[in-house]
């Protein structure tokens, strides 16, 4: 009975030893996490043994425990390098729809723009619902796909002008028509570039001139040198300067008067000021809510609006909460999901898949998908890396313990080798 009680010995102080042996292996694995062998004793006994006099019956090794703790975060130079600070696991599904789990956090982008580990699983996200990047579907996941071609256009199709016009000038004589090339036939001007359907950017110039009427100011506008005119859904650039695309009224403290000239009662004021050929005409809203006419110099306190032409794929970022946004080169921001997080009541359930990866299990319990920062789910952290939990030195000290229990073990075969060779030299 020794023997076998000494055998038991030695296969538990073993499987210690390979628990120990592959943490330290693991040790430069991102995202890895170390075991522990944990043990039980042998207690075998009959109905008719006493049991303060029976000895055991060994060891048994009773479960290699996972250890889920922290590890530390290092930073990269890769925004698509993701670590988790605090409970969750990140969320894969692999070419076959399966789905596993981990800690580890280095990704890149396959030849279809799928973000994807170093086993190709591709990373699951929560779908944005609308475009305002702030709201997810959460019911359930997709595959986390990079946009391959250019960012769509946008037609302009309001603006925000503000402009402070300079009370002390001379009005213009009203027999004067307005003439763009004529710089005595206008007050002042200023200029953006503004878009068509297309993504073709244009040129819009706005004049400003006096009229005779007091606080009474004339807008006239051109877009690649043709002069606007209030018409609507002209088939050519209109050519006559006779009007004026727009008149505005002040009151007597230089404010704005709403409802007077072409000035709407919110300070808009709209035309479709050029059809350009192949694209949607210009329809365009004009806010003016905050010009002035102060005494002091023609100034542009702020000239906005809201196309924007195509533009391609330049980065992606992942803030802390997981939302994954993609930039492009015409300055647009457009939302592509939210990093799906994935916790277990019970982490030390899940079945150890290899590639630092796990799989659901009844032991673990049914998976809670999440966001991050919100329950107990950790945050985002682009741009890292969380390493191994394992600690060299700790792992150093169990690898000399082991080996004194191996050690141990076998010295209790050589001793029971030596008793039972005693007994079989009794003559």
């Amino acid at each position: 009975m020794p023997f076998r009680i000494a055998l038991s010995g030695l296969d538990a102080a073993s499987t210690d030893l390979q628990v120990t042996g592959h943490n330290i292996a693991n040790a430069a694995t991102n995202g890895f996490k170390q075991s522990r062998a944990e043990f039980a004793d042998i207690y075998a006994n009959s109905i008719q043994d006493v049991s303060t006099t029976s000895a055991g019956r060994g060891v048994r090794v009773s479960r290699v425990a996972q250890q889920f703790s922290q590890g530390n975060i290092d930073f990269t130079a890769s925004n698509l390098d993701l670590a988790l600070n605090g409970e969750g696991f990140f969320t894969l599904a692999d070419a076959n729809g399966n789905t596993s789990y981990t800690r580890a956090g280095a990704y890149t982008v396959d030849r279809d723009g799928y973000v994807v580990n170093h086993t190709n699983d591709r990373l699951q996200v929560f779908a944005p619902i609308g475009t305002s990047g702030t709201n997810f579907n959460t019911g359930s996941t997709t595959d986390l796909q990079l946009p391959t071609l250019s960012g769509t256009p946008s037609a302009t199709t309001s603006a925000n002008v503000a402009v402070n016009l300079d009370s002390s000038g001379t009005a213009t004589a009203a027999a004067t028509l307005f003439d763009p090339a004529v710089a005595t036939s206008y007050d002042n001007s200023t200029s953006t570039t503004v878009y068509d359907s297309l993504g073709t950017a244009h040129t819009m110039t706005m004049y400003f001139r006096q009229s005779t009427v007091a606080n009474e100011w004339n807008v006239y506008t051109t877009v690649d040198g043709n002069i606007v005119t209030p018409t609507t859904n002209s088939t050519a650039a209109p050519s006559s300067a006779a009007y004026p695309s727009a008149t505005v009224n002040f009151d007597t403290s230089g404010a704005l008067v709403t409802g007077s000239g072409s000035i709407s009662a919110t300070g808009t004021l709209a035309f479709d000021p050029y059809l350009v050929a192949g694209a949607a005409p210009l329809n365009m809203t004009f806010d003016m809510n905050n010009s002035t006419q102060f005494g002091s110099a023609f100034a542009v306190n702020n000239l906005t609006q809201d196309g924007y032409a195509p533009g391609r794929l330049s980065g992606v970022d992942i803030d802390n909460t997981g939302v994954v946004s993609a930039r492009f080169t015409n300055g647009q921001s457009t939302a592509l999901g939210k990093v799906a997080l994935a916790k277990f009541n019970n982490p030390q359930g899940l079945r150890q898949l290899g590639d630092t990866s796990w799989a659901e299990t009844f032991t673990s319990g049914n998976v809670q998908m999440g966001e991050a920062g919100t329950s107990s789910f950790g945050l985002v952290q682009s741009g890292g890396l969380e390493n191994s939990n394992v600690d060299i030195a700790e792992q150093l000290v169990n690898l000399i313990t082991a080996q004194r229990n191996y050690q141990a073990n076998a010295q209790v075969i050589t001793t029971a080798d030596t008793v039972t060779q005693t007994i079989i030299n009794i003559r």
